[in-house]
């Protein structure tokens, strides 16, 4: 671990499958993913190693719209999952490319989710995405509370 990498740790209260498949199907990551505030009109996925993901996330209040992209590079199903992220220039092309990891373990029907992304350009670039997966990761707890079991 360095000053540009993040890691953080949640204990979400549903089966790891459900968190997997929140993680991975376009129409359950569009209902959470993003900071609070934002909506997430736009999401694909191709979920196989070597397939692509790309989601815009729109605040209407701040009227700001980012598009952010990626590769998956390892999917194990429902354990673990490791991808690119970078968000996505003005003029389209890619910016500052990341990789995520996310591995779930079952802790007695509940799912430990260890989040990691690395590595930042700037240590103020990983606090600004350690504000936005933090608020995300409140939404995606919200979303599976209440929108689908």
């Amino acid at each position: 671990m360095t000053d540009l990498d993040l890691t953080i740790t949640r204990v979400l209260d549903a089966p790891r499958d459900l968190v997997f498949e929140v993680w991975t199907n376009p129409d359950h990551l569009a209902k959470w993913f993003g900071p609070t505030g934002f909506t997430a009109p736009s999401c694909t996925t191709r979920l196989v190693e070597g397939g692509a993901w790309r989601i815009c996330i729109r605040s209407e209040e701040e009227r700001v719209e980012r598009w952010a992209r990626g590769v998956y590079h390892e999917i194990r199903r429902p354990e673990r999952l490791v991808f690119s992220f970078a968000w996505e220039e003005p003029d389209g092309g890619p910016g500052h490319d990341t990789l995520v990891t996310v591995v779930l373990a079952d802790r007695d029907g509940k799912t430990e989710m260890t989040f990691h992304q690395a590595i930042f350009e700037t240590v103020e670039d990983r606090d600004g995405h350690l504000d936005g997966w933090r608020s995300a990761f409140d939404d995606l707890f919200t979303y599976l509370e209440g929108s689908i079991r």
